[in-house]
């Protein structure tokens, strides 16, 4: 039996098989944008040979497959969603605008606000209103509900969000309108903020809502052909969708919520960074992970990922809980310009799969990072892709020598100048994610993944005075190795919120209690297996607007003084963010939260190598390659090292999907594992 996982990424889609034995294959194939599960089912023509078997064998051998997609990512970012109609409270239409009063960048008088996914015209409000503990002050008008369902008729909107006043305490009116809206309007889409994020804050609650409108058509559409194309080709067996929490869940659920998928791809990318940090035993690590497109980059800290409730995606906030994950438009495909001032800059543009950098001979004429890298002889352009797709030298040289002449200096200088310079903006992006939460990266491992991590990592390091980096075998490809290390997660949230009011244990025990079977009720009815829950609260003291996520899985609910025991893990979260403590002030218990994990069987493909017999490893060739002068270094095949082999830099090491480069003064070993070990400035201190 197989487990396969898909991640289909901005530039390539990569796939992973493992047996029962544990025999691990990865495959590459490039992303069609235009109908992802095209990539999808050419690259498990390509894993199928890989798998020495045809397609149609290896799909009825596997038992279970996961994938992460960015269709609601897409449709995000290219503002390629549904047409989407409001129904909301008369008087509030316009929360979408007014978000929280917030921007930005608050020192940036100019900035204009985020433009809504739904425009004024297409908000209607609706006579109704409840009271904030959900008591009905005013019954849903039925005519005023008729004349927007109406005016949604003539607009033409695919998709409708339903968020009235307090719904998260009394969804009766959302249910009603609903319901009516599916017998007049049957072939739209509808959203409701009660079943998609039922809890306090009103712009939360409806940009959410809209954003699960927005994308959700699309995400089921694709879903919809993927499964029938899956089944055309004799896959039978479970189809999961990694949501932005990290763990998995069934078709149905992933269309339900589609808002959940936004960040599916790079969530496996972080359970796979969790599952390296248990193989290693090393605690914190900073994942960094560099594809095509973009670079992500995460924490690991105590083998643990924060969750966050606080994310969105293009000026679109998305509140429910997703693993804490920053995005930065910097990647193999990344374009080099010259701005107005003459100032080179590196993205946000990309080339993207198509037409891809101008070395890939597609027809891109501008130049990229991956072009860069292939001049400055960190790349071998005959070797790309194991041979199989070989890049074009000569077109990169020439989109070099264009902006190389623009900025009147040499070739080598443009393509040293882009390198160095997308290193500066992704290192920026880790001081973002670590020193901002008051973590020093100087104490954490880079975990270096992706397919381009491996040419940068080096760099990005040194930048940041980090001493270590993680290399993995299935680095190229580790977001879908790390699918197949996840479990199944339902979430559900409640507000427990009365002004005035303080929470006692028994209301305590009781939401909980509720939650909880109502989680694990909802995941049971996915699998047979074992169910774990976690329990977690969003709190905050009076006078504050934003609440702190407290993990509360293993507070004795049944303790004589269980609400002196929850504020005291608030008081202790808050000083853990902010370095600070109120204890004499009043705590206020905003949201439960309970998720449900189910744990499947699963094979993780982790082999032990037989070890060297050798100190080092001869090098496969050597070839010149540029570290501030050009010197000619040794180039290692990947699968020829074995553990215990030490490599000194400048080296290169090439594997069929990805390439790392070692520095001077570096030193790479390769761990029980088969792993790449870099120390970085080791040798200069020798």
């Amino acid at each position: 039996m197989l487990t396969i996982g898909i991640d289909v990424g901005g530039t390539f889609t990569d796939l992973v098989a493992i047996d029962a034995t544990g025999r691990t294959v990865f495959a590459k194939s490039p992303s069609t944008p235009q109908d992802q599960s095209i990539g999808v089912m050419n690259g498990l023509n390509e894993l199928a040979q890989r798998l020495d078997m045809p397609r149609a064998d290896m799909l009825v051998a596997t038992q279970r497959l996961v994938h992460g997609t960015t269709v609601a990512t897409n449709a995000l970012l290219e503002r390629k969603g549904a047409k989407v109609a409001l129904l909301t409270t008369q008087g509030h239409r316009d929360v979408i605008e007014m978000r929280e009063g917030l921007k930005g960048n608050r020192y940036d008088l100019r900035t204009p606000p985020p433009e809504p996914l739904v425009p004024r015209e297409l908000r209607f409000g609706v006579r109704e209103r409840l009271r904030p503990n959900g008591d009905v002050l005013l019954p849903l008008d039925d005519g005023s509900l008729g004349e927007a369902i109406e005016l949604i008729r003539a607009s033409g909107a695919t998709s409708v969000a339903i968020c009235f006043l307090h719904a998260y305490r009394n969804p009766s009116h959302e249910i009603a309108a609903a319901e009516r809206l599916a017998r007049e309007l049957p072939g739209v889409s509808v959203s409701r903020s009660s079943d998609v994020l039922p809890q306090i804050k009103e712009y939360e609650r409806v940009s959410t809502t809209i954003v699960n409108a927005y994308v959700g058509p699309a995400v089921r559409h694709y879903l919809t052909r993927l499964e029938r194309r899956l089944a055309e080709a004799g896959f039978a067996g479970s189809l999961f969708i990694i949501l932005s929490h990290g763990g998995m869940a069934p078709v149905e659920e992933a269309g339900r919520l589609a808002a959940a998928t936004v960040l599916s791809g790079p969530a496996g990318g972080i359970s796979g960074s969790r599952r390296c940090a248990e193989l290693l035993a090393l605690p914190d690590l900073v994942p960094f992970d560099m594809g095509g497109t973009s670079t992500d980059i995460s924490l690991i800290a105590d083998r643990r990922a924060t969750l966050s409730a606080d994310g969105g995606l293009a000026d679109q906030r998305i509140a429910l809980r997703s693993l804490d994950i920053a995005s930065i438009a910097a990647g193999g495909g990344s374009i080099a310009s010259v701005d107005a001032g003459g100032i080179i800059r590196v993205g946000p543009e990309s080339a993207g799969a198509m037409p891809g950098p101008a070395s890939y001979g597609n027809g891109g004429t501008e130049p990229t990072v991956t072009d860069a890298n292939i001049l400055l002889g960190y790349l071998d352009a005959a070797a790309f892709m194991g041979g199989r797709r070989p890049l074009d030298r000569a077109a990169a040289e020439a989109a070099i020598d264009r902006l190389a002449a623009t900025l009147g200096v040499t070739r080598i200088e443009a393509a040293a100048g882009i390198y160095r310079l997308v290193n500066l903006k992704m290192a920026d992006g880790i001081r973002l994610m670590t020193l901002r939460r008051g973590v020093d990266p100087r104490k954490f491992a880079l975990l270096s993944f992706g397919g381009a991590a491996g040419l940068h990592a080096a760099e990005v390091a040194r930048e940041l005075d980090i001493k270590r980096i993680i290399v993995p075998t299935a680095a190229s490809v580790l977001s879908a190795w790390g699918m197949l290390t996840s479990d199944l997660r339902y979430e559900v949230s409640r507000t427990h919120f009365e002004a005035g009011t303080r929470t006692t244990a028994s209301d305590i025990r009781e939401i909980f209690a509720d939650l909880e079977e109502q989680a694990a009720k909802r995941l049971r009815s996915w699998f047979d297996g074992p169910v774990v829950t976690e329990r977690s609260a969003e709190m905050r003291y009076g006078e504050q607007v934003f609440e702190v996520d407290v993990p509360l899985s293993d507070v004795n609910l049944t303790a004589p003084a269980l609400v002196a025991e929850v504020e005291e893990r608030f008081h202790r979260r808050h000083e853990e963010l902010y370095t600070y403590a109120s204890r004499d002030q009043e705590v206020v218990f905003v949201n439960a939260r309970v998720a449900a994990v189910g744990a499947v069987p699963r094979s993780e493909g982790v082999n032990t190598p037989t070890p060297a017999t050798e100190p080092s490893a001869p090098p496969a060739s050597k070839r010149q390659a540029f570290f501030g002068t050009w010197c000619e270094v040794p180039v290692y095949a990947l699968e020829k090292l074995r553990p215990g082999h030490v490599l000194e830099g400048p080296a290169i090491i090439e594997a069929e999907t990805t390439t790392v480069v070692i520095n001077r003064d570096d030193r790479a070993m390769v761990n029980a594992l088969g792993w790449l070990d870099i120390e970085l400035g080791i040798c200069k201190e020798d």
